[in-house]
């Protein structure tokens, strides 16, 4: 099997996790090239490679200087949000295949400028949205695509997590998600959310976002949690403001008449959950109980009594899985985020390998991304509806297969 000389951009959590978890336990990749803004890192990844799979990859200053490596089939950008598109350009101006790492982005512009360098470039990128690969999110998928939920109208999701911790330890941590806090006010992440569900909605694949609006609450849930914490020992002042609403809730419209509803909620005490719900003519699936609620299936009292079925998906996973998980269960569920994250880094692989088109495309990321500029220009206008601008240039009219 051909393997792909793979570099890494950005070695922290996620980079890092990424490849001690999942790249070095693949097959299908070889980790030729390391670089981040902070030469510690560097170091101690090149010390798990050489300790986990006794190998040597090189430690460059800096991305451009990696992207110029010969040698590099394909990179992994996982640095911050703000550099990960002018990152994937230049990796598709250099023939370098990009694995991009999820993020919003803050610029319109700048998703065009993607889209238009792979359109000139045709360098393969996928955007690495692991959720779509959960096993509840492609059994609905699978559920959908075979009618059983029947039309669907509503969908709704959520990052909901608490990242006070990481927020507010971001100077002493290196992490980039303090500054977005403290400057910006958006549906900051949301393709945990909106990427399970754009798949299943077939977004630019015969359907697609036309508008959203946006609403946030007020901003406390930081400041209130640094009330019993030491400022200074944070590098945060005594005075520090935050912007970011602690609750975004974002509406979309589907050009199919679907309604979207997608919420942002990581500055509260709370249990972790991605409130993954989709609703049809003939039922729905819930994450928040995990239950499927089919029409055909109910008693005459579960209208108003349907709690004793919460938890009941696993009999739904024995006649819906989709068939990705089916195989990976029969082959054994890898190391993760629950295993989403080798599926997604296979996915890419074989697509490379294989010559086949990203099933997780430049016109997804760009689409998906775009909700972070388009939900701040609500929020800035008193809630104002905006449009979603059509990456695809009006090819999202053209259903296809799935590719998924």
């Amino acid at each position: 099997m051909k393997k792909i000389n793979l570099g890494i951009i950005g070695l922290g959590n996620r980079g890092y996790g990424l490849l001690y978890y999942v790249l070095l336990e693949m097959d299908e990749f070889n980790i030729v090239a390391l670089t981040d803004t902070y030469s510690d890192r560097i170091e101690q990844a090149q010390q798990l490679c050489k300790s986990k799979k006794n190998i040597e990859p090189k430690g460059y200053e800096s991305a451009d200087d990696l992207l110029q490596d010969d040698n590099v089939d394909a990179v992994l950008i996982a640095s911050s949000w703000e550099t990960h598109i002018p990152l994937a350009i230049k990796a598709m101006q250099n023939n370098v295949a990009v694995a991009l790492e999820v993020g919003g982005s803050s610029d319109l512009q700048t998703l065009w400028d993607l889209v238009d360098t792979y359109e000139k470039t045709k360098t393969p990128l996928m955007f690495m949205e692991n959720c779509c690969y959960g096993r509840l999110e492609l059994m609905t998928l699978n559920m959908v695509q075979n009618n059983v939920l029947g039309e669907i109208v509503y969908a709704h999701g959520a990052y909901a997590h608490d990242l006070r911790d990481e927020i507010t330890f971001g100077k002493i941590n290196r992490h980039y998600r303090l500054n977005n806090y403290i400057k910006r006010n958006s549906e900051n992440y949301p393709t945990h959310e909106i990427g399970p569900i754009a798949k299943i909605l077939n977004i630019n694949n015969g359907n697609r976002f036309l508008s959203l609006s946006s609403h946030a609450s007020k901003s406390v849930g930081l400041n209130k949690f640094l009330e019993n914490h030491d400022k200074s020992k944070l590098e945060l002042p005594n005075n520090i403001k935050f912007n970011q609403g602690d609750i975004v809730n974002t509406q979309i419209l589907c050009a199919n008449g679907e309604l979207v509803s997608i919420k942002l909620d990581t500055t509260l005490p709370r249990y972790y959950s991605r409130e993954f719900f989709v609703q049809g003519t003939k039922g729905l699936v819930n994450e928040e109980n995990m239950s499927v609620f089919l029409e055909s299936d109910i008693e005459p009292d579960d209208h108003f009594n349907w709690g004793k079925n919460f938890n009941n998906v696993d009999k739904y996973y024995e006649k819906y899985d989709h068939p990705i998980w089916k195989e990976y269960l029969n082959n054994g569920v890898r190391a993760g985020h629950d295993g989403m994250d080798y599926l997604v880094f296979k996915a890419f692989a074989d697509a490379l390998i294989e010559g086949r088109e990203m099933p997780i495309d430049v016109y997804d990321a760009a689409t998906w991304m775009a909700i972070t500029a388009l939900s701040e220009q609500s929020l800035a206008t008193g809630s104002q509806v905006q449009y979603f601008p059509d990456f695809t240039r009006g090819k999202w009219i053209y259903e296809q297969d799935t590719k998924i």
